[in-house]
């Protein structure tokens, strides 16, 4: 008993320290273990974790690869949004696919190479090891980062039960570890980031969202230092409080460089000026022009159905898209840049496939205009940032970046692509374009791929990626 009370109050006073108030039951709950109360009740209070009903968590239930996404997706604040995936046995509609699609695009969670992400597959203790670690940036062995941090510990035969599948409580107690340390078994955090508040009245969290109470108010250009972000928040210390404060409302350096301050409020999620921003997309070659051939499939037609998509996908976003050509139509290379030009595209992709005498060549590769176009630093790090996602897409031989003339770069006056997705003279490539899945899945990478240029030029576009 003595033992058990000495227990109790060093997670108190740890709790003290780090100025979290955990109410006394979960959100209602009438299942959860005590060990596990105020680690749900946090997540919870955040709306990381939901339960069956507003009195039943399931605790003991084991945890899917689907749940797991969920948690961690709304831990780290990514898009949620129910959608189609890049995987071909997540219903769009189901609970998790949001969360899934953003989660493999951060390369977070992945599938299987049929194209299969098993959300109903039982996630394990390393695989969870492993989910946390990279959800939050942690490296080396998963395991061992995360029981040096005090975020996981063994079990008692001395390993780490690896294989053993892991609980939804079990779960949620490593998660609210991870995202805030006063839960953790160890308290070791460094705060090595210095920033300072923009605004008065600034209120430091318990989590990183609105949703989590104000422990502390500080002025505009009060010093804070950071130790860790959870999306968009930084976990900092001010005197002697600490929490959680939106990286909107911060500024100054880290240890690894400039910290950018978002251009958006933590309400909001995505940059008024993208509603400013034209995105030109441009399929290759049609209507007399098929582009390259392989029998029956042809260029034009494989480069339209993967713009289209892109397209799509764009126009469900604060940015504006034009097409130089949405139906199988011929268009002279010059009235391309033209159309660029005439309607003031920021951006501009062109979309084709690649074709040799030699049947064995594979790859993607992406061209960009290095003599006349006035943006070739910004052209290069369009091209570098949509091959890098369309490899990922593919899992085609890198054929790189490469300085390319053609036209539709060389007379465009803004930051310009031309991505070369695969050999339709290969099989195995041109496998992949007649393959709706593996089309759609390079669409959303060339749209991540123009998010990812965007968020290197200082744009707040986290909840946008797909």
């Amino acid at each position: 008993m003595k033992k058990w009370m000495t227990f109790v109050l060093a997670f108190c006073m740890i709790f003290s320290l780090f100025s979290i108030q955990a109410p006394a039951q979960a959100a209602g709950f009438t299942d959860v273990p005590s060990r596990a109360l105020n680690e749900v009740n946090y997540l919870v209070q955040g709306g990381v974790v939901q339960g069956s009903s507003p009195t039943v968590f399931n605790p003991d239930q084991t945890i899917t690869r689907a749940e797991a996404a969920a948690f961690v997706g709304r831990a780290i604040q990514l898009n949620g949004t129910k959608r189609q995936t890049r995987f071909n046995d997540v219903d769009p509609g189901s609970f998790a696919s949001g969360y899934i699609e953003s989660i493999a695009a951060k390369g977070i969670m992945s599938g299987a190479s049929n194209g299969k992400f098993s959300p109903g597959k039982l996630v394990t203790r390393g695989e969870m090891a492993v989910i946390i670690a990279k959800a939050f940036g942690h490296t080396g062995n998963a395991e061992t980062a995360l029981m040096n941090l005090g975020i996981a510990s063994g079990m008692g035969n001395g390993s780490f039960g690896s294989a053993q599948t892991i609980t939804r409580a079990d779960f949620a107690v490593f998660l609210a570890r991870a995202i805030n340390p006063a839960f953790r078994l160890k308290q070791n955090i460094t705060f090595s980031s210095n920033m300072k508040s923009t605004t008065n009245g600034l209120n430091i969290r318990t989590g990183p969202s609105t949703s989590y109470p104000s422990v502390g108010k500080i002025a505009a250009g009060t010093s804070v230092t950071g130790a860790f972000l959870v999306g968009g928040w930084m976990f900092v210390k001010a005197g002697n409080t600490t929490g959680f404060i939106s990286m909107y409302y911060l500024t100054g350096s880290s240890g690894s460089g400039t910290v950018t301050q978002p251009t958006t409020p933590p309400s909001t999620g995505t940059d008024s000026r993208l509603q400013s921003q034209t995105i030109i997309i441009d399929p290759g070659h049609g209507g007399t022009d098929p582009g390259a051939v392989n029998g029956s499939l042809r260029e034009k037609d494989v480069v339209l159905n993967v713009g289209l998509k892109v397209n799509k996908l764009l126009e469900q976003t604060p940015f504006k898209v034009k097409m130089t050509r949405s139906t199988d139509t011929f268009i002279k290379l010059t009235d391309r840049s033209t159309f660029a030009k005439n309607n003031k595209g920021n951006v501009f992709v062109s979309i084709h496939v690649n074709s040799v005498n030699s049947s064995s060549t594979s790859g993607t590769e992406t061209f960009y205009y290095a003599a006349g176009n006035p943006h070739v630093s910004d052209s290069k790090l369009l091209s570098s940032k949509i091959q890098a996602r369309m490899l990922e897409a593919w899992n085609l031989k890198d054929r790189g970046i490469k300085k390319g003339n053609f036209s539709v770069l060389r007379e465009n006056n803004m930051p310009a692509a031309l991505a070369e997705l695969g050999f339709i003279s290969n099989s195995s490539d041109a496998a992949k374009m007649t393959n709706e899945a593996a089309l759609s899945k390079m669409s959303i990478a060339i749209y991540n791929g123009i998010l990812d240029y965007y968020k290197a030029k200082g744009y707040d576009i986290n909840k946008l990626y797909k």
